[in-house]
């Protein structure tokens, strides 16, 4: 249990109480028999959550992700082998095999119990910033698409996931266009413009979503996270590169 009590208690804030840390709670319980004798009360209302809208921690942010991708991985009510590879392969590239190993174990749990979609995202929504949201958001698009495709169930609970957490349709669909072949309608979709837009409109476009999905918005997550954020940066200044070029625009 020691180590676990300090990857999750020690880096942990708001995401300890709630739903979230109901289901923390039973996964590391479900490693550790003794977890139930440990002084940190999993889930209750009052931990974690002191002060509203405090700073996301890297906790929060994993704890989110590991419980919001176990409900995209059921969200077609089978666990596919390339979603799970995926994850296998995110966690290692983005925490290093002892962390990634230790997650995989919990997330295996979680998979176990049913999620509450609603109230997860809403505690997310109360107490996560906005870049950090997107993100994570982001991050479960990448799961969706590991297979190369993106099937009905999976949007929809992308859907419901985002309208939980408050993320706007063009936001939504912005970072949706992402993970799609880029085409005419997906290079515009990206900065959330129409395609009637005029030059100025684009480029006044491109320069508000610079700034909305600038790394250095996560920077507080850590540098994993940050390069991650990079990814994202790089696709919007690729679909802002092919409107210039296609437009002439200097």
């Amino acid at each position: 249990m020691a180590k676990y009590a300090k990857w999750l208690g020690g880096t942990f804030g708001w995401a300890l109480g709630g739903p979230i840390g109901a289901l923390l709670g039973f996964a590391v319980g479900s490693l550790y028999d003794n977890a139930s004798g440990d002084a940190m009360k999993w889930g209750d209302p009052q931990v974690g959550t002191g002060q509203k809208r405090t700073r996301t921690t890297a906790g929060d942010f994993e704890a989110s992700l590991l419980i919001l991708t176990a409900a995209v991985m059921k969200a077609d009510n089978s666990i596919k082998k390339s979603e799970l590879e995926f994850v296998k392969r995110f966690l290692k590239g983005q925490f290093g095999e002892a962390k990634a190993q230790q997650q995989l174990l919990l997330l295996r749990e979680i998979l176990k119990k049913p999620i509450e979609i609603r109230q997860v995202s809403m505690q997310i929504r109360s107490f996560m910033d906005h870049s950090s949201r997107l993100q994570l958001l982001q991050y479960l698009f990448q799961l969706a698409n590991a297979d190369d495709e993106m099937h009905g169930n999976e949007i929809s609970m992308l859907t419901r996931i985002a309208s939980y957490m408050g993320i706007s349709k063009p936001d939504f669909m912005s970072i949706k266009a992402m993970f799609l072949v880029q085409n005419d309608e997906s290079v515009y979709q990206i900065l959330e413009v129409p395609k009637s837009a005029t030059d100025d409109q684009v480029k006044k476009a491109y320069r508000k979503m610079a700034v909305k999905y600038h790394p250095d918005k996560v920077s507080h997550l850590g540098p994993e996270h940050q390069n991650a954020a990079k990814e994202k940066f790089q696709k919007l200044t690729e679909a802002y590169e092919r409107i210039k070029k296609e437009r002439g625009i200097k």
